[in-house]
């Protein structure tokens, strides 16, 4: 197993273990549970189409082509605005980044509710994916300002966790208000849906622009000791990763990016697919009901939010990431493929096997996102991890459009699950078989 080694905080005199550690405990309930329910509500409102699919196609005569490619098309607004999103939140910082990508992923939910034509759901779709980007790769950015590395596998993995979290959450309320509301004002269970789920959205975006401190050195609600402290064991990590690059357009020509850039890749394709097809392999083995679909969908989720959690603090604390990410990859690979063999056989086993892709492939997630700030630094590191994430998520646009268009074509998802796990197993072959030489130069062996 490679690992990489760290020193510890105490042992570089950063001051009493103690008190460090009661530093980042104060931190962790200060910014997590905020940043986690804004993750929660982003993922609602980018994913809720795959509940609303399940009236809203019947509704509008749309094909499942339409839908794949509408659902797919959000990814290439993150592809074109993440990067300077992100460059964008290191100059001015998180909080006004943060507030505008909020209150505009909030309103464009809410029109959704009037869509008509594919047209104008390929439009508001895309507006989505262009005020939403940025939020991801800027919440990745913004944590390492207040954790040094061998602390953020386990924030990123609560971080993440909200995707999971919204889940289980988004899948029944997604239900119910379609089933209760439906017809109410005249509106289609569906569209009372997006308006329901975006209003929450623009309340945090003002509630984000009070509440939210850029950096350590800013936040009044640490002693000056614990700043103190916080910036001593930053610096500490800092020169404990030896130099890194932090001139974006040199990491550009780094092997090392565009290796990250295409394991990603292959994780976000079977991601997205789980996303916005998970309800119809549910409704496709038997469960048509718009809250049992729902509920079925939260358990899953409910296992994918425990994965992420567990899985960042293992790796913490065995300070490994590689092969964390490599084995949750191959897991999420596994459960597709059995997804895919078992959707006609047994509506059981299908879902067993779809929760386990679920768990797999969210727990690769966090870990994965170690790897980049071993090398990058600075503009790098903000340029960089959004390039990563939006030239990764045009899988998000090509997954579910595949999916789509298999399904309109043969008339079932299981070619396209297929597809779907071999890419996700390529994820784990590439970390297993470059990631060792890739780690072992990253940490100066």
């Amino acid at each position: 197993m490679t690992t990489i080694p760290l020193p510890s905080p105490a042992a570089a005199g950063t001051g009493p273990t103690n008190d460090l550690d009661a530093t980042y405990r104060k931190i962790t309930w200060r910014l997590i549970p905020f940043l986690f329910v804004l993750w929660v509500l982003a993922w609602i409102d980018r994913v809720n189409i795959g509940f609303v699919k399940l009236t809203m196609l019947d509704d509008l005569k749309w094909s499942d082509s339409i839908y794949g490619l509408g659902a797919g098309i959000f990814f290439l607004g993150y592809f074109f605005f993440e990067v300077p999103s992100n460059l964008l939140l290191q100059r001015i910082g998180a909080r006004k980044t943060i507030t505008r990508i909020t209150m505009g992923w909030g309103v464009v939910c809410v029109l959704m509710m009037f869509v008509k034509t594919p047209a104008m759901f390929y439009f508001l779709r895309f507006l989505m994916g262009v005020f939403e980007a940025g939020f991801y790769p800027g919440i990745i950015l913004y944590l390492t300002y207040w954790y040094p590395s061998e602390r953020r596998a386990k924030a990123f993995g609560m971080f993440m966790s909200a995707s999971g979290v919204a889940g289980v959450i988004g899948g029944p309320l997604a239900g119910t208000v379609m089933n209760t509301l439906h017809g109410v004002n005249g509106w289609a269970g569906w569209q009372w849906v997006f308006l329901v789920e975006g209003i929450p959205s623009v309340i945090a975006a003002v509630v984000t622009w009070y509440y939210l401190t850029d950096r350590p050195q800013q936040a009044k609600w640490l002693s000056p000791a614990q700043r103190q402290l916080i910036e001593d064991d930053l610096a500490r990590d800092r020169a404990s990763l030896g130099h890194r690059e932090e001139s974006l357009l040199a990491s550009l020509k780094d092997g090392r990016l565009w290796l990250l850039i295409l394991v990603f890749f292959c994780v976000i394709a079977a991601n997205s697919s789980l996303t916005f097809f998970g309800p119809s392999v549910v409704k496709e083995v038997g469960f048509t009901d718009p809250a049992t679909v729902g509920w079925i969908m939260a358990l899953s989720y409910l296992f994918g939010a425990v994965g992420m959690v567990v899985n960042g603090l293992h790796s913490d604390h065995s300070k490994e990431a590689r092969l964390h990410c490599a084995f949750a990859a191959a897991l999420g690979a596994v459960g597709l493929l059995c997804t895919s063999l078992f959707i006609s056989v047994s509506p059981v086993l299908a879902l067993v096997a779809q929760t386990v892709a679920i768990i797999g492939t969210m727990s690769a997630i966090p870990v994965f996102w170690q790897l980049p700030g071993r090398f990058l630094a600075g503009a790098a590191a903000a340029g960089g991890v959004a390039l990563i994430n939006s030239i990764a998520n045009l899988a998000g646009f090509g997954a579910p459009a595949m999916l789509g268009f298999i399904k309109t074509q043969t008339g079932g998802l299981a070619p396209g699950l297929l597809i779907v796990a071999a890419v996700e197993v390529c994820a784990a072959i590439l970390i297993l078989l470059f990631v060792p030489r890739f780690v072992n130069k990253v940490a100066g062996k």
